[in-house]
């Protein structure tokens, strides 16, 4: 294995994951309270967006989860590279919520909802790299970090 082949490494892999476990942790006990302890009344129209967004936020963590214990998997060489990258190992797809919808929400739900999205969109960005990049359509400037890009940039503008 290779730093080439994959352009993170087994202690961002860790650190991502406790950061899933600490939010799935978190999403639990806030959903799991009752909806006067959400701050929400008995009959406050918001009540089936929560449960909307509770199902969201699980499914997120659920495909995040579920995609770093494969990369850990990996790393500790219970998967090989080509099991690694089956289909059926990807994230897959999950919906995003509703801007408008989440506004509405209690604050601590915005902040699940916005944490738990925030967390997949770097996994999907991360797997498209490793997929780009497995596949070879990624250039060497493209492994650099973007203010190392952004440097070169800018001196290459001023010069």
């Amino acid at each position: 294995m290779s730093n080439h082949q994959f352009p993170f490494t087994v202690k961002l892999v860790e650190s991502l994951y406790v950061e899933a476990m600490v939010l799935a942790d978190e999403a639990r006990s806030y959903f799991e309270l009752t909806p006067e302890d959400q701050g929400l009344t008995r009959h406050d129209d918001i009540r089936i967006d929560m449960s909307c967004e509770s199902l969201r936020v699980t499914t997120r963590l659920m495909h995040s989860i579920a995609w770093l214990l494969n990369q850990k998997a990996y790393f500790a060489g219970e998967l090989s590279l080509h099991q690694l990258h089956s289909r059926s190992r990807s994230l897959g797809k999950c919906t995003s919520s509703d801007p408008f919808v989440v506004a509405r929400l209690p604050q601590e739900a915005q902040r699940l909802v916005q944490e738990t999205q925030h967390l997949l969109d770097r996994l999907v960005r991360l797997e498209k790299s490793l997929e780009a990049e497995r596949l070879g359509f990624v250039e060497e400037t493209a492994l650099r970090p973007a203010v190392l890009q952004m440097q070169a940039r800018l001196a290459s503008e001023l010069a």
